[in-house]
C-alpha cells in the first residue's frame, strides 16, 4: 500500500471509527447506560465478532492490517490523555468523615475478588487450556486474573453517581472514595504483575526496573511537582499552551515508564497524581475541561483497537460457560464484600447495598487493565475475549441492580402503607412502633 492510500485508508477509518463509537455511545445514554458501554459495544461490533463475521471482505477493506500501527498510536494518545485526566482528579481529602468506611469497603473489595479471582485461575487450570491457556499458569497470570476481577472503574462509577443523584451522599462517597483508594492499590498491584513477567525481553532484570522505577516516582514527587506548582502558579501561561506542555509531560512520563517494562498507563496517571491542583486544591477548569474533549473524543481508537482483539464468534460451549461463571462471580464477590464491608464500618443496610452495587462497576479501566495484560501475554485471545464481555456485562448491570436496591429500600415504605389497620383486629394485640419506622434509602445526605 502508498503512502497516499494510507493516509486515505486511516483517514476514512477514522471517521467511521469516530461516527459509529459516539453514535453508540449516544444511544446508551438515552437508554439510560453509561457512554462508554455503547462506545465498547461499538469497538466490539467493527471488530471480527460483528464485521468481520457478517462482511469480512468490507472489514478488510475498512481495517487493513497497514492501518493498524497508525490506529494504535491514536489509542494509545487518547490513553494517556484519559489517564493523567484520571490521576489529575484522583482526590483522597474525599474521604473526610468516611475515611474508616472507605478504607475498609476498598480492603474488602479488593482481597476477595482478588482472592476468588486467583483461586478460581489455579483451580481450574485444566479447563482454561480449552480458551488458550498453558497447562501451568505463570504466577503473574494467577495474580493478573485476581486483578481482573477486583478493579472497579472510578471515571464510570463517578458518572453513575452524579446521574443517579448520589454525589453528596453517604454511599455515593464512600463508592467513589474506596473506589479511588482501591485504584491506587490495584494499579501498584498490575504495575508489579507486568513488571515481574518480562520473559526475558527486557535487558535489565526486574529487581532493577523495580529501583528504577520507584527512583523514578520520588523523582516526579520531589522535583517535578514542585516545578510544575512554580510553572502553573507564578507564571501567567495561556491555557492553551499549559494544556499542550501538561500534555507532554504525560507523554514524556508514559514513555519513561514503558521503557522500564511497564505500560504507558503508569507513567500517564503518576504524570496526573503529580500535577498540583489549584489553591484550595480545586481543579483547574482550563484543564480538566479541555482534556475530558480530547480523550473522549479519541477513546473510540481505544475501543476500537480492543475490539479488534475480542472473538465472539470464536467462543465454544466452554467460553460461554466461563462467561456466564465469571460474570457471576465479578458481581457477587464485588457487591458482596462491598456490602458487609460497608455495614462493618457504620453505613445503613440499603447505603451498604448500595455502595456493593456500585463497587461492581468495571468499565473503562477493566478494559484498559485487559488490554495491558493481553499485551503482555498473560491472556489468550479467547479469554481476553470473555474478559471484556464480562467487563461490558457488568457496567450494564449496575444501573439496574441500582434500581433494585432502590426498590428494595422503598419496599417496607409500601407494604405498611398497605397493610390493614391492626389495632382495629381485637385478637391481635397492638404495639406501638418503637422507632420512626423510616427505612435507611440510599441518598441520605452526607451532612
Amino acid at each position: 500500500m502508498s503512502p497516499d492510500a494510507m493516509i486515505m485508508h486511516v483517514v476514512g477509518a477514522s471517521a467511521l471509527i469516530l461516527v459509529a463509537a459516539h453514535s453508540a455511545g449516544y444511544v446508551a445514554r438515552r437508554l439510560k447506560q453509561p457512554y462508554i458501554v455503547g462506545q465498547l459495544a461499538a469497538g466490539i461490533a467493527l471488530g471480527p465478532s460483528l464485521l468481520g463475521s457478517v462482511a469480512p471482505d468490507t472489514s478488510k477493506v475498512l481495517f487493513p492490517q497497514e492501518i493498524g500501527p497508525a490506529l494504535t498510536g491514536f489509542a494509545q494518545f487518547a490513553l494517556v490523555v484519559f489517564l493523567f485526566e484520571v490521576g489529575y482528579e484522583l482526590d483522597l481529602h474525599l474521604l473526610g468523615s468516611r475515611a474508616r468506611s472507605a478504607v475498609i469497603v476498598a480492603v474488602a473489595s479488593f482481597v476477595v475478588p482478588m482472592a476468588v479471582g486467583s483461586g478460581c485461575a489455579l483451580l481450574f487450570q485444566e479447563q482454561l487450556r480449552d480458551l488458550g491457556m498453558p497447562r501451568q499458569l505463570s504466577p503473574a497470570t494467577v495474580v493478573f486474573a485476581g486483578v481482573a476481577l477486583s478493579i472497579t472503574a472510578v471515571p464510570v462509577l463517578t458518572a453513575i453517581v452524579r446521574e443517579n443523584g448520589l454525589a453528596r451522599t453517604v454511599p455515593g462517597v464512600v463508592a467513589v472514595s474506596a473506589a479511588g483508594l482501591l485504584d491506587v492499590v490495584g494499579w501498584t498491584v498490575l504495575a508489579g504483575v507486568l513488571m515481574h513477567d518480562d520473559d526475558g525481553k527486557q535487558s535489565l532484570g526486574w529487581q532493577w526496573r523495580v529501583v528504577l522505577a520507584a527512583s523514578f516516582v520520588a523523582l516526579m514527587l520531589v522535583a517535578a511537582r514542585p516545578l510544575l506548582r512554580r510553572l502553573l502558579w507564578r507564571t501567567h501561561m495561556e491555557p492553551s499552551l499549559r494544556l499542550a506542555l501538561l500534555i507532554g509531560f504525560a507523554l514524556g512520563s508514559a514513555w519513561v515508564t514503558h521503557s522500564l517494562g511497564l505500560h504507558v498507563i503508569f507513567g500517564a496517571l503518576l504524570a496526573g497524581v503529580v500535577v498540583p491542583r489549584e489553591r484550595g486544591s480545586t481543579l483547574d477548569p482550563d484543564l480538566v475541561r479541555p482534556l475530558h474533549e480530547v480523550s473522549s473524543l479519541l477513546l473510540p481508537f481505544f475501543f476500537v483497537t480492543s475490539g479488534q482483539a475480542v472473538a465472539v464468534d470464536g467462543l465454544d460451549g466452554t467460553g460461554w460457560l466461563t462467561l456466564a461463571v465469571v460474570t457471576v462471580l465479578a458481581i457477587a464477590t464485588k457487591t458482596g464484600s462491598g456490602t458487609v464491608a460497608a455495614r462493618l464500618g457504620g453505613l445503613g443496610r440499603d447505603d451498604a447495598r448500595t455502595v456493593g452495587v456500585l463497587m461492581s462497576t468495571r468499565g473503562l479501566t477493566e478494559l484498559i487493565a485487559l488490554n495491558a495484560g493481553f499485551q503482555a501475554g498473560l491472556l489468550s485471545r479467547p479469554l481476553y475475549s470473555v474478559l471484556v464481555l464480562m467487563a461490558l456485562a457488568t457496567t450494564l448491570l449496575t444501573q439496574p441492580l441500582l434500581t433494585m436496591v432502590r426498590h428494595l429500600a422503598e419496599r417496607p415504605k409500601v407494604t405498611r402503607a398497605t397493610l390493614p389497620d391492626e389495632s382495629l383486629n381485637p385478637r391481635v394485640p397492638h404495639h406501638p412502633q418503637e422507632d420512626d419506622g423510616t427505612p435507611n434509602v440510599p441518598g441520605t445526605n452526607v451532612g
